[in-house]
């Protein structure tokens, strides 16, 4: 009798306990969305690697022996345009993922499917949010917005060397930052192709400060010579937000991580960032999820470019210069709507 009536009250404890409102529901699910992303980038590839090295000595060897023939299989697959799943880039979860911030998609002008396209993505930021939602996922509409336009995005070649993570990336469409792989698409996949290249790179994250959003792009003109050697048209593109999700620990200029960090840079191309974002628990506490901030990516006008075989070193440095003043007009025309003053400034 003492066991049922501890039971019962037990139940009735729970009946009125408050049960968790819709929004609660919402903002437990785009946690999870932004948590199983982030873990996928970071972990998705070492761990598989890392089983199917175990695999090779028990006795399901022949799961790592199967799966590697495969891989020397389709070596070349990444760079001739990947193998996209519809039904990846239109999962539920994605939806989740873009309201947590959340990232919208912003349209300037048509782009014909007649054409193939650059898209330069600004800035790099940390992880690359606003890239990612817009070009992979399809939650923000891109289609819609763009009909006839199949999205693609570039990441470093290295990640397709790893097991399962090279399936998961090309299956959302993200190719190899390679003149091989980009050629492909503008070249031998038909016509309306949107190939996004993060053209600054996790350099970018290393110049932020508040008032100024720095490029780097001065000198970074290989996809312009792509672009004319394949006649595709320049699109700039600028992810509003993008170096807010994060807070980096900026070191003073003369200290010796200040040093460090620009030493790697020469030799290495990119720099190592210390930075932290929220934690799981809380927004106050501290962690390696990105924070809820609103980002928003503007397409601006495409650059008509013509078809070169071989550009000179001034066609090159004439239609960068284009390039530059379209995107630096983008970025004025638009800071005030998208939460920067009018003080704020686009540094090159």
């Amino acid at each position: 009798a003492g066991s049922r009536a501890s039971i019962q009250a037990a139940l009735r404890t729970l009946l009125t306990a408050p049960w968790p409102s819709q929004r609660d529901v919402r903002a437990w699910l785009q946690l999870l969305a932004v948590l199983q992303w982030v873990l996928s980038f970071l972990l998705l590839g070492v761990v598989s690697l890392l089983l199917l090295i175990y695999l090779v000595f028990t006795s399901f060897w022949p799961i790592s022996a199967l799966y590697l023939a495969w891989v020397i299989f389709d070596w070349d697959t990444p760079e001739k345009g990947g193998r996209r799943l519809t039904c990846l880039r239109k999962w539920p979860v994605w939806k989740h993922f873009r309201d947590y911030f959340p990232v919208q998609l912003v349209k300037t002008h048509d782009l014909s499917p007649s054409h193939n396209y650059i898209i330069g993505s600004h800035p790099h930021g940390i992880l690359c949010v606003g890239a990612f939602c817009n070009f992979i996922t399809g939650s923000t509409g891109f289609s819609e917005m763009f009909p006839g336009i199949r999205p693609f995005l570039t990441t470093l070649a290295g990640n397709f060397r790893l097991p399962v993570f090279r399936e998961y990336l090309m299956s959302g469409g993200l190719c190899p930052v390679t003149r091989q792989a980009i050629g492909y698409l503008l070249s031998k996949n038909g016509t309306g192709n949107a190939v996004a290249i993060v053209i600054g790179g996790a350099a970018e994250s290393l110049s932020c400060q508040p008032g100024v959003t720095t490029l780097i792009l001065k000198n970074r003109k290989g996809f312009v010579r792509m672009a004319l050697e394949h006649g595709a048209c320049l699109v700039p593109s600028f992810s509003f937000g993008e170096n807010d999700l994060f807070r980096q620990v900026v070191f003073k200029e003369g200290s010796w991580m200040r040093s460090i960090q620009q030493r790697f840079q020469k030799m290495m191309g990119f720099a190592p960032v210390v930075f932290y974002g929220r934690g799981i628990t809380s927004i106050q506490s501290r962690g390696f999820l990105p924070y809820p901030r609103p980002i928003t990516t503007v397409v601006g006008e495409p650059v008509t470019v013509p078809k070169i075989e071989d550009p000179s070193r001034e066609t090159v440095d004439l239609y960068h210069e284009m390039y530059v003043r379209s995107l630096l007009k983008l970025f004025n025309e638009n800071k005030t709507k998208y939460g920067l003053s009018e003080t704020d400034e686009l540094r090159i």
